[in-house]
């Protein structure tokens, strides 16, 4: 359902020239609603009705700027009773868009912040290996892992971390012992 939902909205979005702009805005609502829990709870509980739902919703997007095509098909999915769901609608949408723009999104998991240079670099050969697409990284860090690096690019994963390598070498002590 939400996947229907997504596509709809992105071929709207497409049409009107919006693409960027509804992408904004659903990212601003997701952000809104990740910092509250009320918001939350308004989301995801069948408590509230779909008036109510909508009522307030609208008050929301109203003071967070949000308007036009993204502000309307919030307001319709609250209205369809389908607002617990809009979380993997706007996931949905993003893989559209990325699709759309050739763009491919890699989580990277390390021990220490990487400074920019090293950035750089991850990125470039992230697109190496993904068919020379824009890669767009998302950093964390993670010092439980030691060392090394854990890449997860699309459904691929490769996991180099130290924390890996390890347990890998205590297992083996392990059999053998």
């Amino acid at each position: 359902m939400a996947g229907r939902y997504a596509l709809a909205l992105f071929e709207l979005a497409r049409d009107r020239k919006a693409i960027d702009a509804v992408a904004a805005d659903l990212n601003i609502f997701n952000g809104l609603v990740a910092e509250s829990a009320d918001l939350q709870r308004l989301v995801r509980s069948p408590v509230f009705t779909a008036e109510e739902q909508t009522k307030a919703l609208g008050a929301i997007l109203d003071k967070a700027g949000i308007g036009g095509v993204a502000a309307n098909f919030l307001k319709l999915v609250a209205n369809k009773r389908r607002l617990f769901a809009i979380g993997d609608m706007i996931a949905g949408f993003g893989k559209l868009v990325d699709r759309e723009k050739g763009v491919t999104r890699a989580e990277v998991t390390v021990a220490e912040p990487l400074n920019d240079s090293h950035t750089q670099a991850l990125k470039a050969a992230l697109a190496e290996v993904s068919g020379g697409k824009s890669v767009e990284v998302d950093v964390k860090v993670d010092p439980a892992i030691i060392g090394g690096l854990v890449v997860k690019l699309g459904s691929r994963m490769v996991d180099s971390s130290l924390r890996t390598k390890l347990n890998s070498i205590r297992t083996r002590m392990k059999e053998v012992g």
